[in-house]
């Protein structure tokens, strides 16, 4: 996958959510400084959540796209193309979003939707990456930036960085230490491609 060959300065960025927001706050502001070289202009979620109120509370715009609200996944896909389509996204950044975009939704945004993961992929693809890495016996974790494509968890990966799993590790203090080094990952990493310093 590719970048466009032309984008915005800033950049316009869609972030699509699903839980507590951490990142886009990180995100947002990352966004604040004028030479980051981009903006969030839209928020989506697929459910009512933490990180539409912290995209409120910041002005930006958000929305809800709840699945049950559509009859088939294939109209769910084409009304969130359609509520991040409104903020003509030159990337779509999927922050904590815990859905499976579909081949309408692709389709739309070829080469411009990343997603950041919690494991070093393609060991532990999946929601519970954490745990299957315990569980595996693993001595490293870590977390992936990656183009998303229509597997789970298969794009091409764009950056990954390394989280040694300590003897006393339980998913949660493992989950902490991966945020904390996959959270700025992700900007660092953003910043690299609106700027088009990076190439997949």
């Amino acid at each position: 996958m590719t970048m466009t060959e032309t984008m915005r300065s800033p950049a316009s960025l869609v972030v699509l959510v699903s839980g507590t927001g951490s990142n886009l706050v990180a995100l947002l502001r990352a966004c604040q400084d004028p030479a980051y070289g981009a903006r969030v202009a839209g928020v989506v979620a697929d459910k009512p959540c933490q990180g539409i109120e912290h995209a409120r509370a910041a002005g930006v715009p958000a929305a809800v796209v709840a699945m049950e609200d559509y009859a088939a996944r294939a109209n769910w896909d084409e009304a969130l193309a359609l509520a991040v389509g409104e903020h003509d996204p030159d990337l779509v950044v999927c922050a904590g979003f815990m859905r499976i975009l579909g081949p309408g939704f692709l389709n739309r945004f070829p080469g411009r939707i990343i997603n950041t993961h919690p494991s070093l992929l393609p060991d532990f693809p999946g929601a519970h990456a954490v745990r299957d890495a315990l569980a595996a016996g693993a001595t490293r974790a870590g977390a992936t930036v990656f183009w998303v494509d229509e597997g789970v968890d298969t794009g091409a990966h764009i950056a990954q960085v390394e989280v040694p799993v300590l003897p006393d590790d339980d998913e949660a203090s493992l989950t902490e230490r991966i945020k904390a080094a996959e959270t700025p990952q992700l900007i660092e990493t953003i910043s690299r491609l609106v700027r088009q310093e990076d190439r997949a």
